[in-house]
């Protein structure tokens, strides 16, 4: 098996649903989980900003995660979009080997 990350990216509300069914067509995710609304407070360009975003959890592969990486940046509405991706370090074999399989 392949190594797996969870990968968290935040986006518009409006965006969110969109976003994920994006991620699910083009296979770079088995599995989004789209919270609808988190509460974000950040630094952007010397301010401190306050918005309502949508956070999708994204389930994959390491070997498909540069191309997640490339394709969200170039539909993502941010100009900085959060991209982060956290190693999964232990699973459900059963569960691991599902992200294989739904990615290909």
């Amino acid at each position: 098996m392949l190594g797996y990350y969870v990968v968290l990216i935040t986006v518009p509300v409006d965006k969110a649903q969109h976003l994920a069914e994006f991620i699910i067509e083009n296979k770079l995710g088995a599995c989004v989980n789209v919270v609808p609304e988190v509460n974000s407070i950040y630094w952007w360009k010397g301010n401190i900003e306050r918005d309502r975003e949508g956070l999708l959890v994204v389930k994959t592969s390491a070997k498909k995660f540069e191309e997640l990486l490339r394709r969200v940046k170039e539909v993502h509405p941010y100009t900085v979009p959060e991209i982060i991706a956290l190693p999964i370090v232990a699973g459900n074999v059963d569960y691991l080997r599902w992200i294989d399989d739904s990615l290909g």
